[in-house]
């Protein structure tokens, strides 16, 4: 009995090591083969933002005072990198003036969260930060509708970008 429980755990940690040795690209693409919708996020992304998204890894963190999008080359990529935080720049100006667009755009509907951040654009700040492999965006309001806003916009980006969060 000890045998067999022995060779089971064996079996198991084998098929959980094939599984953490795909990389995020992999995994991304294998999600890509087996759902269209994701597929097409991955492409009208790559179309919105210049860079790969199957080699590019998003973060959706919600924060007490609003949020934090991250996007970075999975590896040294210098033009992606700069593609990257020209980009988050953009972002940072179109948001602040309540467009939402781009968001629609790669996710081909309303994005939650983006009507009310579009009339509270007031009171929501962006900032740009550096990443060593591309950018990041910060939110920061102190508004509580604002903030729950903030936070089904990145819920919804988290799903549908089959991301994570920092």
């Amino acid at each position: 009995m000890r045998i067999a429980a022995a060779a089971a755990l064996i079996v198991l940690a084998a098929a959980c090591t094939d599984g953490a040795t795909l990389s995020s690209a992999a995994r991304r693409r294998t999600l890509a083969d087996r759902d269209s919708a994701f597929a097409a996020v991955q492409s009208r992304g790559k179309q919105a933002m210049g860079v790969d998204q199957y080699t590019s890894t998003h973060r959706f963190t919600p924060l007490p005072d609003g949020g934090r999008i991250e996007l970075q080359r999975d590896q040294v990529d210098t033009s992606g990198t700069r593609q990257i935080r020209q980009h988050m720049t953009q972002i940072a100006a179109a948001f602040q003036s309540g467009n939402f667009e781009l968001p629609g755009f790669v996710h081909d509907r309303e994005v939650p969260g983006t009507t009310v951040m579009a009339a509270k654009r007031d009171a929501i700040t962006y900032t740009v930060e550096p990443l060593p492999g591309g950018a990041a965006l910060r939110l920061r309001t102190g508004d509580s509708d604002a903030i729950q806003a903030i936070h089904a916009f990145l819920a919804f980006q988290r799903a549908d970008h089959h991301a994570g969060a920092h």
